[in-house]
């Protein structure tokens, strides 16, 4: 039954882009005349109010198809085809362009057309010429559309007439109010719009007073955007910004019409936009905004927090610090200051770098959450600081100011510092809707959640400082604590080998040799001072000066993908569309080679044999998204999906949308799902 359903569909594309114009950049086409046929359904040609001389009046073309069929809009979208009307007027009459109701979307097979179910009435302004004598007048057309249902699509013709009162007298059809107040009105005031490689934007004025629901924009002229993309929409005073992901096509018009649709109730104004400057930032509105209450956000980004407290680079800055006051011997006034001093520091990093994002992305910036180890140098930077800290970990010297090993609260607060910046790279458990909803939410609630991130980052150490219960329970100071500092050497080791790999894949060979040698000359010269050889130290102080000029000359442009066992295709917004019009499942996933959550997801569910023969045999298509760079595609994807980070994982079942996976993979989930498909 799967295989006949699937069959009917593809007869339905087939039958609805055979009859889509080959090279159309225009909605209306030629009209050719055939016999009549209506065999899914009726229209008829409906007269207005009466007409005066020397101006304009309206007919309704209603359409009534048959249950389970529709017709098309102006531009039908994906698949499809709008109408063509040959008029037979009297002499010097005009016909002008028609009026159509607010369209409803339709997915099949990943494309999208713009339709109407049910019946539906078109309106046709006509223009009657001063000097007509009153009367009646015999109006007529032909009228060729498309009517399809789930499974056919059948050309549908008619010739059709009316009666046209100029002049005085004439009734109107009781439904043509109806009809007439379907129609959206043109707003009064022109919108902009800028067109980018891969998205439309579009301003349009609208009073903030007016309250829209889900809003969707209907463009008129073809090839302009992705239809089937999601749009993104952003509030900005007096002004709607709508966002549309292009989809590969390429045509640039120098204006543009369409509709903004309010919601799916048919309600919407018609609009015109030429070329100009678009706003950006704003408040995200629309179905992608945030409707998770904010104490639950809140608790979620506080319990992330504290779960960043067992990655590796952050649990040795952590166990450092708490020795520290198990050091102390239990001053509770100083554990105190010590504990807020760390927490403060925490707290105002991730502020920082979330008000930072924010600033950017308000700027016009395509960043999420984690884009600073997007960045070469600060990569670098991290490397040099995690060298160093691993040197002192394994006591080839001491600095009295290295933050680890300061006690009172200057320490506590660089440390706090440090631990927030290494530890806030991947979202991980619990994080990812709260940091998804703070780049939807206005600045004072995101950098609220931010906050609530850094305090539960901090929370294991102020909870030290603040009970004196979980202090006694520390062990006692003694000759342990220098060889449980060389072992938590281990981890920060690992965690400076995976900036040096993190270093060359953003920027290469030459980057990471170059960032290596940066962050082993100074412990070099450290150790030499220490010894007392000077010409060693200094020698090394000038070849890491020279490093450090060199290093942004060093980045290459090009860095090779990773391997992967399933072959995926790179992300692309086009190649995301082609894969879900071939009608094949889809497994869609975003990963960063800084993200420790992507790579232990990809070792254990996505880099198996299982998955991939799973694959193969369901006719899968794998994609990858690798966000390692800055990449403005991905970032937009991610929003859609409401994460401000990776890792994100998206599975489209044949013919169907997207559903986000959970962040944790399981060995046979990706199987399973292929199988089921």
């Amino acid at each position: 039954m799967a295989f006949f359903r699937y069959l009917a569909s593809l007869c339905v594309l087939i039958g609805a882009l055979v009859a889509l114009p080959v090279a159309a950049q225009e909605t209306q086409r030629e009209c050719p005349r055939g016999p009549d046929l209506m065999d899914r359904g009726s229209a008829r040609l409906v007269a207005g109010e009466t007409i005066a001389p020397g101006e304009s009046g309206q007919l309704a073309l209603d359409f009534l198809p048959n249950e389970g069929w529709h017709g098309y809009w102006r531009n039908p979208g994906d698949a499809g085809q709008g109408m063509c009307i040959d008029w037979d007027l009297p002499e010097d009459w005009q016909a002008e362009e028609p009026l159509y109701p607010v369209p409803q979307t339709y997915i099949t097979q990943g494309l999208m057309n713009h339709i109407y179910e049910g019946e539906h009435a078109v309106l046709l302004p006509l223009m009657v010429p001063e000097g007509t004598a009153p009367g009646a007048y015999e109006v007529g057309l032909y009228a060729d559309w498309l009517t399809c249902s789930d499974t056919l699509c059948v050309p549908q013709r008619a010739s059709l007439s009316t009666t046209v009162q100029v002049g005085e007298g004439g009734a109107v059809h009781p439904r043509f109010a109806e009809w007439s107040a379907a129609i959206p009105p043109l707003i009064d005031s022109t919108a902009r719009f800028e067109l980018t490689g891969s998205a439309l934007r579009i301003a349009i004025p609208l009073p903030a007073s007016l309250e829209i629901g889900d809003p969707h924009v209907f463009i008129e002229q073809r090839d302009v955007v992705g239809y089937a993309e999601a749009q993104t929409f952003y509030r900005d005073g007096d002004m709607l910004v709508a966002e549309i992901p292009r989809g590969g096509l390429r045509a640039e018009p120098g204006e543009l019409r369409g509709l903004l649709a309010f919601n799916d109730e048919g309600e919407g104004v018609q609009f015109e936009a030429v070329p100009g400057n678009v706003p950006t930032g704003g408040t995200r509105i629309g179905l992608g905004g945030v409707e998770t209450p904010l104490a639950l956000l809140l608790g979620g980004a506080l319990l992330g927090g504290f779960l960043l407290n067992l990655m590796p680079c952050v649990f040795p800055i952590l166990s450092l610090k708490a020795l520290t006051l198990a050091r102390a011997g239990g001053e509770e006034r100083q554990a105190k200051i010590e504990g807020l001093a760390y927490t403060a520091g925490v707290v105002i990093a991730c502020l920082a770098l979330g008000g930072l994002m924010l600033l950017l992305r308000a700027g016009g910036a395509q960043i999420g959450w984690a884009f600073q180890l997007q960045e070469p140098l600060v990569v670098a930077a991290l490397l040099v600081v995690a060298t160093l800290i691993t040197a002192n970990f394994l006591g080839l010297f001491e600095i009295p100011s290295l933050p680890i090993r300061t006690r009172g609260e200057g320490g506590a607060f660089a440390t706090g510092l440090l631990a927030a910046v290494v530890a806030t790279p991947c979202t991980g458990p619990f994080m990812a809707a709260a940091l998804g909803a703070a780049l939807l939410l206005p600045a004072p609630q995101a950098l609220l959640l931010f906050a609530a991130l850094g305090l539960g980052l901090a929370l294991p150490f102020l909870l030290l400082g603040f009970v004196p219960a979980l202090r006694r329970m520390l062990p006692k100071p003694g000759a342990w604590m220098l060889t449980f500092r060389r072992v938590l050497a281990v981890p920060m080791g690992l965690t400076a080998l995976a900036l040096v790999w993190l270093a060359f894949r953003l920027g290469g060979t030459s980057f990471a040799f170059a960032a290596l040698a940066l962050a082993i000359l100074p412990v070099v010269a450290l150790t030499a001072r220490r010894n007392g050889n000077m010409l060693v130290a200094l020698i090394a102080v000038v070849a890491a000066l020279y490093f450090a000029v060199s290093l942004p000359f060093r980045v290459e442009e090009q860095v090779a993908s990773s391997e992967s066992v399933l072959e995926p295709v790179a992300y692309s917004e086009a190649a995301l569309a082609e894969a879900r019009a071939s009608g094949a499942p889809v497994f869609l996933w975003f990963t960063a080679d800084w993200c420790l959550t992507c790579k232990v997801n990809e070792q254990v569910a996505i880099e198996r044999e299982t998955t991939r023969e799973a694959f193969e045999e369901a006719g899968v298509v794998a994609m990858r998204g690798d966000w390692t760079r800055r990449d403005p595609e991905i970032t937009r994807y991610l929003e859609q999906w409401e994460a401000a980070g990776v890792p994100l994982y998206v599975w489209y079942p044949s013919g169907g949308e997207g559903e986000q996976l959970p962040q944790v993979l399981t060995p046979a989930m990706l199987a399973e799902l292929a199988e089921a498909d």
